[in-house]
């Protein structure tokens, strides 16, 4: 049997989940249905007082306007022909968040206000109603006075074109750098669906890439350890022996003096940008990656750009010899990897045993260095 405050709880549950659908997309259709489960004859027999209380509290219950409670005739051989409550129906979100009641109730009525608003100033469309779905729950928890500065900054530009400005460069009251990267997603996608632009044209700034020259000799202009963005980085005349790459930014920053060597950070998957360097490309290149799926992952992506490119401690060896520093990844990649045979062994391993992850600094610095030294010989050509 399902009484009253379980079916409130049910329906909370309900709008909760269908709050941003139900609040872009109205139905003329019931929107939620209930069943009661009303008593079997055995279970009335065992427990009829507590049958009897059951149906009293809903015959009984404050309905809201929308809400209607289905009854239907039982024949007992017991105590004869009841009428029993077997369904409560909602014909619109309204009766459902009336019921409800509580957190749900309430941000149902702010969310389906302000995609009134939203359609108002935007103008109607599914555009509009789907951006309004993939954002929602940032929508919902913006304070009032941020909800209407977001509404008024698409508004504005919607009218009026960004092209070509930095963030600071918006002349829209309030709106600075940093609030408009907080909401920039929101506001692309709102921008979006009113426009049909692609995009709103804001330059951003360069994307910057760690370098530390390890032989003083290659240094331009003695200059060994710099940020710098892709572009000019491609412009620089340098001409190593060998090029480390590393997922880790401490590790670069922990390698020693090296003839002819340049170690750069890859952060993650920011390999793309290293990968098409014209001097990483004319070398030998070794990288070394944290050991659990994302590394692997970025090792892919690297040898897309490299196909020769060496990797070093990323193996099952290396793996299960540091099985005490383990830790567990939350967010494994399933994607299909491209990698060698003792690489694919070591993901394999990984998945084997529930994504474990090694992260590349836990591995003592000298056992690196070593492993490193060997790498390095390993990828020197016959010729030298």
């Amino acid at each position: 049997m399902i009484g009253v405050d379980e079916a409130r709880g049910i329906a909370s549950a309900k709008l909760a989940s269908k709050l941003a659908q139900w609040a872009t997309q109205p139905t003329n259709t019931p929107v939620l249905s209930v069943s009661l489960k009303p008593p079997l004859e055995r279970e009335v027999r065992s427990d009829e007082l507590a049958a009897e209380t059951w149906v009293r509290k809903w015959s009984e219950a404050s309905l809201p306007d929308g809400a209607d409670l289905d009854w239907e005739p039982r024949t007992w051989r017991s105590i004869g022909q009841q009428q029993v409550p077997v369904r409560l129906r909602f014909r619109d979100v309204d009766s459902v968040a009336s019921f409800a009641g509580g957190t749900a109730a309430r941000d149902w009525k702010v969310l389906h206000s302000r995609v009134a608003r939203l359609r108002k100033t935007l103008g109607s469309s599914e555009a509009l109603d789907a951006a309004i779905r993939r954002h929602a729950v940032e929508i919902l928890r913006w304070a009032p006075p941020r909800f209407e500065q977001v509404v008024q900054a698409v508004d504005w530009l919607a009218a009026n074109s960004v092209r070509g400005l930095r963030p600071r460069q918006i002349p829209i009251r309030g709106v600075d750098t940093k609030w408009f990267n907080s909401h920039r997603s929101v506001m692309t996608d709102l921008h979006r669906a009113t426009t049909g632009s692609a995009g709103l044209g804001i330059v951003d700034a360069d994307r910057m890439v760690r370098v530390r020259i390890l032989d003083p000799t290659l240094a331009p202009s003695g200059i060994s350890d710099f940020s710098a963005p892709p572009a000019q980085l491609a412009s620089l005349d340098l001409r190593p022996d060998v090029v480390f790459i590393f997922e880790n930014l401490e590790s670069v920053l922990a390698m020693p003096e090296w003839p002819g060597a340049i170690v750069l950070h890859g952060d993650g998957y920011a390999v793309d940008v290293v990968g098409n360097l014209p001097w990483v490309q004319g070398g030998r290149v070794i990288y070394w990656g944290d050991l659990d799926s994302h590394g692997f992952a970025i090792l892919h992506r690297l040898r897309t750009h490299l196909p020769t490119v060496i990797s070093v401690l990323m193996d099952e060896q290396t793996l299960l010899s540091h099985r005490d520093l383990w830790v567990s990844d939350p967010k494994p990649t399933r994607a299909k990897l491209e990698l060698q045979p003792t690489e694919r062994k070591a993901l394999d391993r990984l998945r084997e045993e529930g994504d474990a992850k090694l992260e590349q600094e836990r591995i003592p610095w000298e056992q690196a260095l070593r492993e490193l030294h060997s790498a390095a010989r390993a990828a020197e050509s016959p010729s030298e």
